[in-house]
């Protein structure tokens, strides 16, 4: 059955390097290396691995608290990361394509020009949308650089283009006829037409004056319109304790979300705080005590009621319940769950523990050291685990029997360099199964077609 649901977010080829040192002595580490995937609205999507494979850097980077060094974030079809220099060598390589085809006879040149363009209006919206990004970045006070290529800019151009070309052509009309007229002749109708001409003149000025408050109001719209955007996405930090400052009430915490975008009127911003205190579980009166005086289960509900406060459609829950003991991590679930029910909000959940994510989400990646080995269904993933890296996570998940845990024997360790030989063909994403995907080569492909009964 097709999934109909609007795609909240959806990720493109994203990359994240960390260099160190300088010269020959240069390191490059590969955090996220083109990693792709799509969250339906409401839905519970997990991306799962072991502890540095790339999951808390991957919701990092699409939340924009890290640069980006590649691939495309788009957040309810709006692109909030753009990669102009994968843009510029699309471009270079499609110009050299369309030059090809020229010289071979198999375009003509006016075919070629309008191809031509194309490309360049796709490299131009990428540069559009990173100096957009930049204005975010900066908090608004870069100036837009291109606005002509917003297509709201040129609604304005042609709706004021009649009205100043009609009335510079009456101003040009009545100035002739007053140059033609003798005041002493006819000393009425000169007057009309001075009349009417400093009317026309007053016009013309009014027009251009509106043009230029509906050019400044877009520019306003367009630096704020990204700002407003990146606010229904926010983050539940992993670290409940490092995440909260100690010197802030829990108030200031919470309510510093609203106070950035622009909230000022304290008696809505207490209401808000206490709102948000009240949805996760909390009463007003935690809301003038410090971090230090509330349990893990406690500062995690603050951590929420803080990403709550500003009304996000989407959230990034960054293994919210690793710190947390057993009973703790129950409530925070629920908590949630029902969130997501009431409130209908998409949640990218981060997570090492198989058995959580099972039974909390409705699709799954799985990562290993930077890329996307296993994505899909999370009922196919689990019934039907394929990637040699996701049968030894489901193997390391422990059972509620005590006899079969003594008996069982350690689980097989991954090891990619003897499960795997992609000496003469590198892996890609392949689907084996309606919205079940792999990373393997031809060979492993047919191997796993065959578990299937394909």
């Amino acid at each position: 059955m097709a999934d109909n649901r609007e795609t909240i977010l959806r990720v493109e080829g994203l990359k994240q390097f960390f260099k160190s040192g300088f010269g020959k002595n240069k390191i490059i580490v590969k955090a996220v290396d083109d990693v792709s995937f799509e969250i339906k609205r409401g839905e519970v999507f997990s991306l799962v691995g072991e502890s540095g494979c790339g999951k808390t850097t991957t919701g990092r980077t699409i939340i924009k608290l890290y640069k980006s060094s590649g691939g495309e974030v788009f957040f309810h079809n709006t692109r909030v990361l753009s990669d102009v220099k994968a843009a510029k060598q699309e471009y270079k390589e499609t110009v050299a394509s369309l030059k090809q085809e020229l010289e071979l006879g198999n375009l003509n040149q006016e075919d070629f020009n309008v191809k031509k363009v194309d490309a360049q209006k796709i490299l131009k919206e990428a540069k559009r949308d990173s100096n957009f990004e930049n204005i975010i970045d900066d908090n608004g006070k870069r100036a837009i650089k291109e606005i002509e290529t917003f297509d709201e800019y040129q609604t304005i151009i042609d709706k004021y283009s009649k009205r100043l070309s009609d009335a510079q052509t009456l101003i040009s009309t009545l100035t002739e006829k007053l140059n033609n007229l003798d005041a002493k002749d006819d000393k009425e109708t000169y007057n009309q037409i001075k009349k009417e001409l400093s009317e026309a003149k007053k016009e013309l000025s009014l027009s251009k004056l509106r043009q230029k408050q509906d050019i400044s109001n877009l520019k306003y719209r367009l630096i704020h319109k990204n700002k407003l955007l990146m606010r229904r996405m926010q983050m539940i930090f992993q670290d409940p304790i490092a995440s909260l400052n100690p010197r802030m009430t829990v108030k200031e915490i919470i309510a510093e979300g609203l106070r950035i975008n622009g909230f000022k009127n304290e008696e809505v911003i207490e209401q808000r705080v206490v709102e948000a205190l009240e949805t996760v579980g909390l009463v007003a009166e935690h809301a003038s005590r410090y971090p230090h005086e509330f349990s893990g289960g406690q500062r995690q509900r603050i951590g929420i009621a803080r990403s709550l406060v500003v009304e996000p459609s989407f959230i990034i829950a960054d293994e919210p319940i690793s710190a947390l003991d057993v009973s703790i991590r129950a409530h925070i679930i629920n908590l949630l769950n029902e969130l997501r029910e009431q409130k209908g909000i998409t949640i990218l959940f981060i997570a090492h523990d198989l058995s959580v994510v099972k039974y909390f989400s409705d699709r799954l990646a799985v990562m290993y050291f930077g890329k996307i080995v296993e994505i899909g269904d999370k009922e196919k993933i689990f019934s039907h685990p394929m990637h040699p890296y996701t049968l030894s996570l489901l193997d390391s998940i422990p059972l509620p029997d005590p006899l079969y845990e003594q008996r069982r024997q350690a689980s097989k360790r991954y090891n990619p360099m003897t499960a795997h030989d992609y000496s003469q063909e590198l892996p890609i994403l392949r689907e084996i199964e309606p919205d079940h995907l792999v990373l393997c080569n031809t060979e492993e492909y047919n191997k796993y077609m065959k578990l299937l009964g394909k």
